[in-house]
C-alpha cells in the first residue's frame, strides 16, 4: 500500500507539471521537474498514457489527455453549463454591448451552447448548435491552445506559436472570420480547473477595437472576468 500510495503521489505531481507547462514536455524535462530518475518518470507516463490521462506527440512529448478532460468535465452536461453560465452572459452583452457565445470542444468541432443577443434592436440569428472553424475563432482559438493535444493534432501543430500566446495572456481575438465581425474569447474552467469552455463576445471592429486594430482593454477585461466568474460558478477556486 505504501508503494501504492508513492506512485499515486508521484502520477499527481507529473500530471500538474504537464497541466502547468502550457504546451508539451518531453520525458526528461517532466523527470527533472518532478525530481525523479528518468525510467521511473517514464513508466508512469507510460501508464497514464495508458488510461489516456496524458498523450504523445509525434516528437514524443507529453500534453494532457482526452481521458483527464472527460474525467473532468464528465458530470457537466451542457444544460448545466449553460445554466451556470447563463447570468454571466447575460451581464457580459449588456456591459459590453455585443453578442456573447459560450462554446464547447466535441472532438475536433467548437459547437456554439448558449448565445445571447447583441442588446440593440438589429436582426440577429440564435448560434446555438453552429459549429464554428477552430482556427479562425476566437471561441476556438482558446478551446485549441487549452485542449489536450491530440484531440486537435492538426490545428495545434499548425500553430504552435499561437497557442502558446493565448495561453500566456489568457485570451484570444480573432478578425474576419466573418465580414464586419471581431471576436475576443476566454476560457472556462471546470472543477478541476481544467478548461470545459470558451466565453467570448461579437461585434463590428470598430467597437471591439481601437485605432490600432488592437482589442480595446476594458473588453477583453469584461470577457475574462465573466468567464473566470462562470469557472467559480462551476467549482474552479483558481
Amino acid at each position: 500500500m505504501p508503494g501504492s500510495v508513492q506512485s499515486l503521489e508521484r502520477a499527481a505531481a507529473i500530471l500538474q507539471v504537464v497541466a502547468g507547462s502550457g504546451g508539451t514536455l518531453g520525458v526528461t524535462d517532466i523527470a527533472a521537474a518532478v525530481g525523479l530518475p528518468k525510467t521511473t518518470a517514464h513508466s508512469l507516463l507510460r501508464t497514464l498514457l495508458g488510461v489516456r490521462f496524458v498523450e504523445q506527440d509525434h516528437q514524443g512529448r507529453y500534453a494532457l489527455g482526452q481521458g483527464l478532460l472527460r474525467l473532468g468535465a464528465g458530470h457537466l452536461d451542457v444544460n448545466e453549463l449553460r445554466s451556470r453560465a447563463s447570468n454571466w452572459a447575460d451581464a457580459l452583452a449588456s456591459r459590453s454591448g455585443q453578442a456573447v457565445r459560450l462554446a464547447t470542444l466535441d472532438g475536433d468541432r467548437v459547437v456554439v451552447v448558449h448565445h445571447v443577443f447583441r442588446p440593440d434592436d438589429s436582426v440577429q440569428v440564435l448560434d446555438v448548435g453552429t459549429v464554428l472553424p477552430a482556427d479562425r475563432t476566437a471561441l476556438g482559438r482558446v478551446l485549441v491552445a487549452f485542449a489536450p493535444h491530440r484531440s486537435v493534432r492538426g490545428v495545434v501543430d499548425g500553430g504552435r506559436a499561437e497557442v502558446t500566446a493565448v495561453r500566456t495572456q489568457g485570451w484570444a481575438v480573432e478578425d474576419g472570420h466573418l465580414p464586419g465581425t471581431v471576436g475576443l474569447a476566454a476560457p472556462v474552467r471546470g472543477s478541476t480547473g481544467l478548461v470545459v469552455a470558451a466565453l467570448g463576445i461579437t461585434g463590428p471592429p470598430e467597437a471591439v477595437l481601437d485605432g490600432a486594430r488592437r482589442p480595446r482593454g476594458r473588453l477583453v477585461a469584461m470577457v475574462v472576468e465573466s468567464a473566470q466568474s462562470v469557472s467559480r460558478e462551476l467549482g474552479w477556486h483558481g
